[in-house]
C-alpha cells in the first residue's frame, strides 16, 4: 500500500508548485520593498510580509495540493519539508548574490530581533497538510 501511495504523488508537481512559490513570493517581495518598506521601514515591513507570504504559500498550497497528489500526512509533510529546503536553497543563495553577510541573511530569522522568516519556513512545512487536510483531502494513515 505505502509503495501504491508514493507513485500517485508526483515529485516534479511537488517542484513545480514550489517554484511557482517562488516566483508568486519573489513578486511579493518586490511589490513589499517598492511600497511598503519606505513607508513602514524594514523590520516591520518584514514582519507583515512573512503574514502575508504565509496566506500566498498557503492559497498556492490550496489550490495545487490535489494536483500534487500528496494524500497521507506524511507524504504532505514531504512536500512541505521539501518546499522548506528548497526556499532555504534558495533564500541564502539569493543573499549571497546580492552581497549580504551571512549575519544579514540570518538576522530575518532571529525572533529576538523581531525576525519572524522562522515562521514562515515552519509554516511552510505545514502549509500542504493545511491545504489538504482544508480541503478534505487527508487520509489519517501516514
Amino acid at each position: 500500500m505505502e509503495q501504491r501511495e508514493d507513485i500517485s504523488m508526483s515529485w516534479k508537481r511537488a517542484v513545480s508548485v514550489w517554484l511557482l512559490i517562488a516566483v508568486a513570493e519573489s513578486v511579493h517581495g518586490t511589490l513589499r520593498r517598492l511600497f511598503l518598506l519606505p513607508q513602514i521601514g524594514e523590520k516591520l515591513s518584514h514582519q507583515i510580509g512573512v503574514a502575508i507570504g504565509s496566506a500566498i504559500i498557503f492559497m498556492i498550497a490550496w489550490l495545487c495540493v490535489r494536483w500534487i497528489g500528496s494524500v497521507s500526512f506524511r507524504q504532505q509533510l514531504q512536500v512541505g519539508a521539501l518546499w522548506l529546503v528548497l526556499t532555504l536553497i534558495f533564500e541564502f543563495s539569493l543573499g549571497y548574490l546580492f552581497g549580504y553577510s551571512l549575519e544579514r541573511i540570518l538576522s530575518d530569522y532571529n525572533i529576538a530581533e523581531g525576525g519572524l522568516m522562522l515562521f514562515g519556513v515552519l509554516f511552510m512545512l505545514f502549509a500542504p497538510a493545511l491545504a489538504a487536510r482544508s480541503r478534505g483531502l487527508s487520509v489519517h494513515h501516514s
